[in-house]
């Protein structure tokens, strides 16, 4: 008759035991069963789903290790984790401008304010509204200037100070649509380091009237009106700042040349933090006190930078420079340093480039390529 072989296939369980009733009983050792590959599947039961999901758009927030097709791209795509930090080109801003403010996220930015060449700077009101891609029109500022700054979300920002000849005072709410009039600075003045919120801002440092003298003075915003805080240590104009009301940091700027010096804030009053490994005035930035990034700006007049810097609470980084070197840029301001965007800004002319950063260790969406 030959050997009986009696099959195994159907009998075994999901725990790895052996279904008894065809007379078997036991367990299977670990060591005896084979997990290596899986040959000759050509289909998977519809109760499994789609092993590569189809998508019109990248997902997001990303997710590492998704894997999908993006059907409009008609791309296989991956997310994967950074391990160095890295700017890409994003969409260009409708009018190109220097001296502008920011505001928002990566993927939710506002710009506003600023200035055009023609002849002497010509102060704008345009606000343009990022989604990530591209730039659309917003409500225009209700006084137009430059030098200004600004904090807050896409829906609810700030705009604060500037220059349309004097220095000035004004303060703007934004709510996705519209801007209306908030209370005045105390001191007028352009280009204070900007940082926290609509309702809980701090505006540090500037330019007063009189154009030469920079001020340490530093004012908090309640969403009705400002009033004094800490003096900085070292007076300075054309700095930038990030973070929240009561845990800010100043950065950059100048005295009367372009200065490496941080502080930080408590809410309270200001100390001192590691120095930017490139001095620089009209600086952008964004992210925390304790996770900052710097970028941009101008080293010495009338020269651009690119250099990008990492802030972890006790000193700054080199990290990867902008392809575009720049002075007088915005930036998205609300989000964290490690996903945030730089606009705008002037080489020897005012640009409307838009770049993004996506730091190390952020989740970023790598695409298949075939060779």
């Amino acid at each position: 008759m030959g050997t009986r072989t009696r099959g195994l296939a159907n009998n075994i369980l999901s725990n790895g035991t052996i279904d008894a009733t065809d007379g078997l009983s036991g367990t299977i050792p670990a060591s005896n069963v084979n997990n290596t590959t899986i040959s000759s599947v050509t289909s998977l039961p519809s109760s499994v789903g789609d092993f590569v999901q189809s998508t019109a758009s990248d997902p997001s927030p990303a997710t590492v290790g998704d894997v999908f097709y993006n059907s409009t791209s008609a791309v296989m795509k991956v997310n994967a984790v950074t391990t160095s930090g890295a700017w890409a080109s994003g969409g260009n801003l409708g009018t190109a401008r220097y001296f502008l403010a920011g505001a928002g996220t990566q993927t939710s930015a506002l710009a506003f304010g600023g200035a055009t060449p023609s002849g002497s700077p010509a102060a704008q009101s345009a606000t343009e509204e990022y989604d990530g891609t591209s730039w659309t029109s917003g409500g225009g500022l209700a006084t137009i200037r430059y030098l200004l700054s600004g904090t807050g979300t896409q829906t609810s920002a700030l705009a604060f100070g500037g220059n349309d000849g004097p220095s000035l005072a004004n303060t703007e709410e934004y709510d996705g649509t519209s801007w209306t009039s908030g209370g005045s600075l105390g001191t007028a003045r352009w280009s204070p380091g900007p940082a926290g919120t609509q309702t809980a801002a701090l505006a540090a440092g500037g330019v007063p009237t009189g154009g030469g003298a920079r001020t340490g003075i530093t004012e908090e915003y309640d969403g009705t009106s400002w009033t004094s805080g800490g003096t900085m240590a070292t007076p300075r104009g054309y700095l930038s700042g990030c973070g929240t009301q009561t845990s800010a940091l100043a950065f950059g700027g100048s005295t009367t040349t372009p200065v490496a010096n941080t502080e930080e804030y408590d809410g309270t009053s200001w100390t001192g933090g590691g120095n930017l490994g490139t001095a620089r005035q009209t600086l952008a930035g964004a992210g925390l006190q304790t996770s900052a990034l710097a970028f941009g700006g101008e080293p010495g007049s009338p020269t651009n930078s690119a250099a990008t810097e990492a802030y972890n609470g006790t000193s700054w980084t080199a990290e990867t420079s902008m392809t575009t070197a720049r002075r007088s840029l915005a930036g998205a301001n609300a989000g964290p340093s490690s996903l945030t965007a730089a606009f705008g800004g002037k080489t020897t002319v005012a640009v409307a480039n838009t770049e993004e950063f996506t730091g190390a260790g952020a989740p970023v969406t790598r695409t298949f390529t075939v060779s």
